[in-house]
C-alpha cells in the first residue's frame, strides 16, 4: 500500500547505517523475505514485479522496522444508515 515503509539498520563495523525502502506509488507494497542468511526487502507492484530491492546479510542486520501507512478516515458519516437496511450492530 502506498506509504508503507521499511527501515533497515545495518552494522558497518564502525557504526550503523540506515536504509529505507518505501512503497512510493499507489498499488505497490513492500515485502520482506528472509532465507539462507540473507534479508531481502523489495518494493513490489500489484502483479508481483520487483521495482527495487535491497539485500542484506542477516548477521549484519541490527534492526528491521516496518512502518505501515496510516489509514485515511472513513468517509461514511456516523449514525446514518442506508435506506432499507437495519444496523448490524
Amino acid at each position: 500500500m502506498k506509504g508503507d515503509r521499511v527501515e533497515i539498520v545495518i552494522d558497518i563495523g564502525t557504526g550503523v547505517q540506515t536504509f529505507e525502502i518505501d512503497a512510493s506509488k499507489s498499488g505497490r507494497r513492500v515485502e520482506v523475505t528472509t532465507s539462507r542468511g540473507v534479508v531481502e526487502v523489495a518494493e513490489v507492484t500489484r502483479t508481483g514485479k520487483t521495482v527495487r530491492s535491497g539485500r542484506f546479510m542477516s548477521d549484519r542486520v541490527v534492526a528491521l522496522v516496518e512502518h505501515p501507512a496510516e489509514q485515511p478516515p472513513s468517509r461514511r458519516r456516523p449514525g446514518r444508515e442506508p435506506r432499507g437496511q437495519p444496523a448490524l450492530l
